[in-house]
Order: structure tokens, then sequence, then C-alpha cells
């Protein structure tokens, strides 16, 4: 990806020079339009004239203002909040250039939320693990222009990949737990209900600041499973009975409470979610249970569990930040807890049908095809980032490239589904190329693997096909490319009647399909084109 940095000091030692371009210091006359995205990171310069350094500081609001008329609104920009790195003060009282801080990066948060292509990184995330004098190198400062330590750079960019992920919205999907002293204090089986600490004092209160922290969590979109050797009447005893407890049974997606090994557990309930193994996070007190799901499945990430309870906030924090923070939370991730349970219960329908064709008929599924717009596009973009499993070409785009093709005149159109026992959401999307008057290319098409299993792939990609014809269109390319983990969708084309024209060594397909007559489409599935 080509980047240009606006910046006013040196900044080469941490962002590097792999397809990146520079501005002059504080300069803002070059504005290039051949480049991907632009970060904007300027520094708050060393002045003790504070009144001096407060007007040079306000003076960028109108530099940056100036530099974002200008890019493309497509293109994304990253503006980093600004950091007072080495404050001089010779008052107390003097707040001149606090306040221009706090106005500079309170103008950052307006732009972004008016400018979908705006993000903001809060610079203060890395300054703040830092004392002033480890921050600033002088004499390499004053020999170079720059203020961060280079020793820091190592650093900094550790940081600015994990960030770089957040604003793809990048993270893990799942949190698996134990119970015992891992979620309460103590062993239900031997201690009982009212025996395990969990609320009131210490450890008990750290528990439970514990437990609420991992409920937001929950409501920020992370799955939360429990996988525990324990007596499931004993748990469910607990959840009932113990009023301090935050996590209850609804607030897990899947549970493994028995007596089977946790290796088996964790592989059930990664095909119960229909998710792969490296989207989890493991959580155990026991070190032999998590070195065993270390040797057994290395594609589970498996952190230390802190050996005091006073350290599970901090470790809670660290959690966030290595595994599941983003930049942004979409509505379908804060029902997916319900999502995931209300698969749960189709499943159990399924069970009691002898045909597919009737339970599917049982659903009542309701589809929704809808053009990408302001309010869908970011869920649109998470899925190209995460959706990895019915992707047939797995490419990964941002809202910005969203944006992007649509100004070239692409159509893209996203899927949400309901059916009796709830609404999964915006589960699906689709990225259409206009190749020549009468041939349209599918350059993308995903689903998420939680409303696979039903035909609705099928569906939805024939109620697109449908639109085409409608429209005149006579010929749709598509290609299949294969990953590691779409094998699934390897002959998705074929069964719907493509004809695969071409197999390349690396077993990418090219499809083509003659648009002479209607796709033919069950008629249990509601759609609705809007």
């Amino acid at each position: 990806m080509n980047t240009f940095v606006y910046r006013n000091q040196t900044v080469e030692t941490l962002f590097g020079d792999d397809g990146i371009a520079y501005s002059g210091y504080g300069d803002i006359s070059l504005v290039p339009q051949d480049v991907d995205r632009y970060i904007w990171c300027y520094q708050v310069p060393v002045n003790a004239d504070s009144t001096q350094l407060a007007q040079e500081i306000a003076s960028y609001r109108d530099k940056l203002e100036l530099v974002l008329s200008k890019i493309d609104a497509h293109k994304p920009f990253i503006i980093f909040s600004l950091v007072n790195l080495f404050p001089i003060k010779l008052t107390g009282d003097d707040v001149a250039v606090d306040h221009a801080v706090m106005d500079f990066n309170r103008h950052v948060a307006q732009l972004a939320d008016h400018h979908p292509n705006v993000k903001r990184v809060d610079f203060s995330d890395f300054t703040s693990r830092y004392d002033a004098y480890t921050l600033v190198n002088w004499k390499y400062f004053l020999m170079s222009q720059s203020l961060i330590n280079p020793k820091l750079a190592r650093d900094f960019q550790a940081w600015w990949r994990r960030i770089e992920g957040e604003l793809a919205l990048k993270r893990k999907k799942c949190l698996v737990l134990d119970l015992d002293n891992t979620l309460w204090d103590g062993v239900l089986g031997e201690d009982g209900v009212d025996g395990i600490k969990l609320g009131g004092d210490y450890p008990g209160n750290a528990f439970s600041y514990w437990q609420r922290a991992l409920l937001q969590l929950s409501r920020n979109g992370v799955i939360l499973a429990i996988c525990s050797k324990n007596n499931e009447a004993d748990v469910q005893e607990a959840w009932d009975c113990n009023p301090f407890m935050e996590l209850k049974r609804e607030h897990f997606s899947a549970l493994r409470i028995n007596w089977t090994d946790k290796v088996t557990n964790i592989r059930d309930i990664a095909d119960e979610l229909n998710i792969g193994l490296d989207s989890f996070v493991f959580i155990d007190d026991n070190p032999a249970e998590r070195e065993l799901v270390k040797q057994m499945l290395p594609q589970v990430t498996v952190p230390d569990f802190p050996e005091k309870p006073y350290m599970l906030m901090p470790f809670f924090k660290e959690l966030v930040e290595r595994y599941f923070r983003i930049y942004a939370v979409t509505a379908e991730d804060r029902n997916k807890t319900q999502q995931y349970q209300a698969n749960a219960m189709r499943r159990a329908q399924q069970a009691r049908f002898a045909d597919l064709d009737s339970y599917l008929r049982s659903l009542l599924m309701e589809i929704d095809i809808i053009p990408a717009d302001d309010f869908n596009m970011p869920r649109i973009a998470q899925m190209t980032q995460k959706t990895n499993q019915f992707n047939l070409t797995t490419r990964r785009y941002t809202e910005a490239d969203i944006r992007q093709r649509l100004n070239d005149g692409w159509r893209v159109y996203c899927m949400s589904v309901r059916d009796r026992f709830g609404d999964s959401g915006v589960t699906g999307a689709i990225f259409l190329e206009q190749i020549d008057w009468d041939t349209v290319g599918i350059d993308s098409l995903l689903l998420s693997c939680r409303v696979l299993g039903k035909g609705i792939e099928d569906a939805f990609l024939g109620t697109v096909l449908n639109l085409l014809h409608d429209e005149g269109v006579q010929k749709v390319v598509a290609d299949y490319l294969p990953t590691a983990k779409n094998g699934q969708t390897a002959d998705f084309y074929d069964r719907i009647g493509m004809e695969c024209i071409g197999i390349a060594d690396d077993s990418s397909k090219h499809y083509v399909m003659t648009l002479d007559k209607e796709t033919e489409i069950k008629d249990y599935y509601k759609i609705k084109v809007l």
C-alpha cells in the first residue's frame, strides 16, 4: 500500500520507507493523488513560549482542513492525535498549550464523525507507556529533528501493526473460558455455590470486575464460550443462585461443561460455531490445561493466566489490546451472542425433520438484498476482512476501497437474513464489476459462516443473477481463488450451473455463465430487493 505522510518533524524511523513518501516539515503544498492512503502525523514542537506554541498548534487545524479538501474522499486519511511529548510550563496556571492540544484533538474527532474516510488514531495509546525522558532522545532530536527516541522504533512498529489491524476490523472472534478459579475464586464442586468467592471483598471483588469486563466484551461482538471440567447442574445452580454472578448462561454462545478433555471440547466448539481455531483465545488458570491446548491446537491463542486475582483487570486490558480491539463495532457485532444462540435453536429444529426442504420451509426465511450505502458499508468492509470459509476470492476491502469501486461504477450488494428464530443481520456481500456493456464480473462473493447450510448462498446469488438478467446483462464471469480456508467453495460455481473455462496451476478457476434465462429459486425464501 502506497502511503503519503504529512509530518512536521522526522518520522521516518517510525514508519520506514517501504511504500511510504513524506511531506516536507510542515509542508502541505503537495497532495499526491497516486497514493492509496494518507497519514497525518504532526507532533507538538518543543517551545518554552506557550503562547506562541498554542498559536502554532491552532494553525494545524487549517492545514488539516485544506489537505482534507484536496484528497480523494474515497481514500483513507489516518490522523494521529496530538500529544505534548515534552511539556514545558513556566507557571502552574499556564494551560494554553493543553487547551490547544485538546481543541485540535476534539476537531479531529469531529472530522472522523463526519468523513467516512477519516480515522482517528489515539497516539497517547503508545506514548503513555513511557516517561518524557524515555520518549525523547535529545541528542537524536537536535541532530535529526525527531522527537521520538529511535530506540522505540521497534515498539512503535509493533504498536502500529496492531492499530492497522484495528482499522481493518481484524480481531479474534471467540474467547473460550474455564470456570473454577477463572471466572470465580474456588472450585464449585468442592466449595459449593455459597463457597466460591465472587463479589464482596478481595479476592471476590477482583472476579466481579473481571466478569463485568468480559460481559462488555461480549456486548461488543466477541463470542464467549465455556470449556470447563465440571458438573453442568452445579454450574447452572451457581448461575441461578449466586447474586454476584455477572455472566450467566445466556451470555455464552457455546457450552462444554463436562469431563471430556479440553482439546476435544474446543474442537467441538469450533465445529458448532463454524469458525476456525485460529479465531480462538483460550483462558484457563491451570498451566497443564493451557500447555495441552498449546501443544495439540497450535492455532489457538493461549495467554498465561495471572497468578494473582488483583492482576485480572490488567490482564483484561492486555487481552483487548492484543486480540479484540477494533476501530468500530457494527450492529451485527453487538447481536452476535443472540445470533449464535439462534443457530443452536435452528439445529434443534432441523433434527425434527426427515428431509432438508421441509426443515428449510419451516424456518420462514426472509432475505433482503440491499445496495451498499453509508449505513451498511462498515459491515460489508468488516466481512471482507474477516470472512474466510465461504469467500470465493478472499479479497480484502476497506470502506474507502468500497466507496472507490462504487465511484468507478461497480455494484455492491449486501444481504440481510432473518427467520423464525431471529435476525442474523447483514451476513453476505457481492461485488459486481461492469466489464463490458453486456458482461459483468463477480469480483467477490462471500457469506458469514453462521448462515451457511440453508441454501441461502444459492438464493442470494440467484437473485442477483436475475437482477442482472432483467437489466439486459448477457454474460457473467467469475473466479474461484483457493486459499487454505475456502475449500468448501471450490465447486460452488460449478454447482449453480456456471461453466469452468480454465483452471490454473494454483487450482484457481475461471467461470462464465450465459444469462439466457432466469435462475430458479426455491419458493420458501421470501426475498425482497430494496
